[in-house]
This record gives structure tokens, C-alpha cells and sequence, in this order.
């Protein structure tokens, strides 16, 4: 994970959208890392843990790995695992940070609008119960991953786009707290965090049997439950969730179609390029000058 984070400022039209996002941004905290990892960011949203903060907007959080605590004014010290989301409301005191012997990967976003002051002021999402446990989500990961990039982008209206994007992200969060029993692990759910890790490992050469291991299970029973849900081997998975990666740089990227195939976990160009004819019936050039 690339460590970013944009704040926003709101115009009248996003006022008037009813939602409006003021920040994003991800980041990674290593072991015995000092938490926030830096300052830069506007004096409204900086904070330690000895004084905490309050904001003037909201906020949900989604931890994708390690361990950490969070505290709030109406709730005692709470531990937080990988696969929850906690959402900081406004006018709340609170505190958090990750474990100095584990670390975490967050995401987060920003938000506020009369739509989800109603949402709020509805119950929700209880300020006296933050903490949401919504798994390792391949779809709220790739919501987030489209956030950012819209932002990066910053193409006319993007605004709109992303409020969109945020309000995916509620909804997610509300149906795992709402449902939370219908969505206790099952046989098969340990694919979702499979199709989880593999989607955060897009950029690498990835060892299935690694990922087998990290799920607690044989390389044999993992392929062969992978492919009855999904259809397709573990590794054919992740090819072609990579070479979509690809496609969407050469759409909408300057990278050259080296970096792409780096950033894509391809070894060669020339591996890469053959690849990606297989799928797309063209070169990476002809796509790109086809579809950019």
C-alpha cells in the first residue's frame, strides 16, 4: 500500500449534493511506529493520544490488517482487528491508534451532508457502538481503491462521483451491522479473505501456497474450494485481476507500459505483452490507443 491522503474543500454544490467527502486517504504503520506517521495534515485533524480530538465531520475507518484500540467519549478502550470499521461521529472525542507490536493498514474517509447527518441522527450507525465488524471485503477494498483514484484523477464532477463511492461504503458497513448474523463464517468464507489478499497483492508474484498457509488450510482444499466458488484456480484469479489493473493504467494513466507491467507483477514486458494480447485480443499500445 502506497501511503496518500487528500483533504477537500466544499462549494455550495456540495453542500446542495446532500453529501459531501472531505477527505481520503490510506496508510501503512509499522511496528513500533510512532501513530499518526506524520503531520501533515490541516491542525482540525491532527491529534495524539493523550489529548485525543474532536471533528467537525465524519469519519469511518477500515482496518485491513494488524491490531490497534480505539476510545471514545461514550465508549471505554475497544480493541480493533483486521476487518473492522469504526465510525467516529461528530462532536465526539476520541482516540485511537494501531499496537506498537503488530502495526496496521488503514483506510479512511471524510464525510458530512445533510444525508448523513440524517442517517446519523436516524441511529444507524450508534455513536455508542462504533466498531463494525465487516470482514476482509474485497468490494469495500476496491471502493476505496476507487475513491482514490477519482480523486487522483480529479476530472470535472468527480465531487459527485465520490459521494457516490461513500455512500456504497455506508451501506456496506450497515448491512454487516445489521446482519451480522447471517453474515457469520461459513465453510467457504475464508475465500472472500482469499480474494482479499490477492486483490492487495495485485502488484506482486504471489505464492498460493503462502496464501493457503495464511488461511489455515491445504494448498489442495484451498484450490479446490477456490475454484468451486469462483470458478477459476487461485492463480488464474489473480492473473486476471491483474491484467484488469493493467487495462484501467493504460486507460487512465501516464505510466509508461513498463511501469505498468512492474506495478502489475509482471517479471518481463515481454511476458506481460503476451499475456495481455491472450486476453484483450490486442497489445497493451493498441489498447491504449484505442481506449485512452
Amino acid at each position: 500500500m502506497q501511503n496518500f491522503h487528500k483533504y477537500l474543500a466544499k462549494t455550495a454544490t456540495e453542500d446542495k449534493w446532500g453529501l459531501y467527502v472531505t477527505t481520503v486517504g490510506c496508510s501503512t504503520v509499522k511496528e513500533h511506529q510512532s501513530y499518526p506517521i506524520n503531520q501533515d495534515h490541516p491542525l482540525s485533524h491532527t491529534f495524539t493520544w493523550n489529548r485525543g480530538r474532536v471533528l467537525k465531520d465524519y469519519y469511518l475507518v477500515f482496518i485491513i490488517k494488524g491490531s490497534g484500540v480505539l476510545e471514545t467519549a461514550h465508549l471505554g478502550a475497544i480493541e480493533i482487528n483486521e476487518g473492522d470499521c469504526f465510525v467516529l461521529h461528530t462532536g465526539v472525542w476520541h482516540r485511537y491508534k494501531p499496537f506498537e507490536n503488530t502495526g496496521w493498514e488503514e483506510y479512511w474517509v471524510g464525510f458530512n451532508g445533510f444525508y448523513p447527518r440524517k442517517l446519523m441522527k436516524s441511529d444507524f450507525f450508534n455513536k455508542k457502538s462504533p466498531v463494525i465488524h465487516v470482514g476482509l471485503s474485497q468490494e469495500l477494498l476496491l471502493i476505496f481503491h476507487a475513491l482514490i483514484k477519482t480523486i487522483k484523477s480529479a476530472s470535472p464532477g468527480y465531487h459527485q462521483l465520490i459521494s457516490g463511492l461513500t455512500l456504497q461504503i455506508l451501506a456496506i458497513a450497515y448491512n454487516a451491522s445489521v446482519y451480522k448474523e447471517e453474515n457469520k463464517e461459513d465453510d467457504f468464507q475464508y475465500i472472500s479473505k482469499a480474494k482479499f489478499l490477492l486483490q492487495e497483492k495485485i502488484g506482486e508474484k504471489t505464492s498460493m501456497t503462502l496464501i493457503s498457509k495464511k488461511l489455515a488450510v491445504s494448498y489442495s482444499k484451498f484450490r479446490k474450494d477456490f475454484k468451486y466458488i469462483t470458478g477459476v484456480s487461485p492463480n488464474q484469479y489473480h492473473l486476471e485481476i491483474r491484467l484488469t489493473k493493467a487495462a484501467e493504467l493504460l486507460e487512465a494513466s501516464n505510466l509508461s507500459i513498463t511501469e505498468i507491467a512492474y506495478q502489475t507483477g509482471f517479471e518481463t514486458l515481454f511476458y506481460f505483452s503476451r499475456i495481455f494480447k491472450k486476453k484483450y485480443e490486442m497489445s497493451p499500445k493498441d489498447y491504449r490507443l484505442r481506449y485512452s
